[in-house]
């Protein structure tokens, strides 16, 4: 079963863009996709949501699936509680993740904000549909101050789990980085207990036109995820 789980350290910091990069890169190797987004807080009907950016910045022959959609931007769990709403529960992803790694030879699920973050009143999250997928998570980071804490902090909880940290990328990196930011690329791995970084995404990868993005976005991403990028 070919499904890669991405997270992140928090929100906003370029989760849907790394989607979309990897998306690319495994349509350029000749791969069918499909991206799950199993909760999407927010947006009201109808608006476009992350699943929606992936397609359109990968292409249309990746398929996007959403399982359930909530209108405050909240915490998945409190959102869907105070819109009266069904939660989605971590057997739900899972079980929706495996029926498409049947079709697809590639499924990514992107989490909403971090690992941790509550699906349900029962505390269940975005770790819990890893562990029934027995699928790797890929962390989204940040590239300033502060990354080195956050990484940490989710390659343990993804240790105490048994879950596998399939790397590090890094959602929005500066055009003109500083001394944080250079230093943080090679000390993310060593906080992240050898997890390798597979990736580093320029800022502003999102506002490309999607077909200068899928041209380049193999050269933000390690050969283990279908790029040609080198640390």
């Amino acid at each position: 079963m070919a499904v890669i789980v991405v997270s992140g350290t928090g929100t906003e910091i370029g989760k849907t863009v790394v989607t979309a990069a990897l998306a690319a890169a495994a349509r350029a190797q000749g791969r069918t996709v499909a991206v799950l987004k199993p909760a999407q807080t927010g947006l009201a009907h109808g608006e476009p949501g992350d699943a929606d950016e992936v397609v359109r910045l990968a292409g249309d022959a990746v398929t996007g699936v959403e399982l359930a959609r909530f209108p405050e931007p909240l915490a998945p769990a409190t959102a869907a509680r105070r819109a009266g709403l069904p939660p989605v529960r971590p057997h739900d992803v899972a079980t929706a993740a495996a029926e498409l790694a049947v079709e697809y030879d590639l499924v990514l699920v992107e989490g909403a904000g971090g690992l941790l973050v509550r699906f349900d009143d029962d505390g269940a999250t975005l770790a819990d549909a890893a562990r029934l997928l027995e699928a790797p998570v890929l962390v989204v980071t940040p590239a300033g101050l502060g990354t080195l804490n956050s990484t940490a902090l989710t390659a343990e909880a993804l240790r105490a789990r048994g879950i596998e940290m399939l790397g590090i990328v890094v959602g929005s990196w500066p055009g003109d980085p500083g001394l944080a930011e250079r230093c943080n690329l090679t000390d993310l791995p060593e906080v992240a207990a050898g997890a390798p970084l597979l990736g580093v995404v320029p800022e502003g990868a999102g506002a490309l036109e999607p077909a200068e993005f899928r041209s380049r976005a193999t050269t933000w991403l390690a050969p283990r995820l279908g790029g040609t990028w080198c640390p």
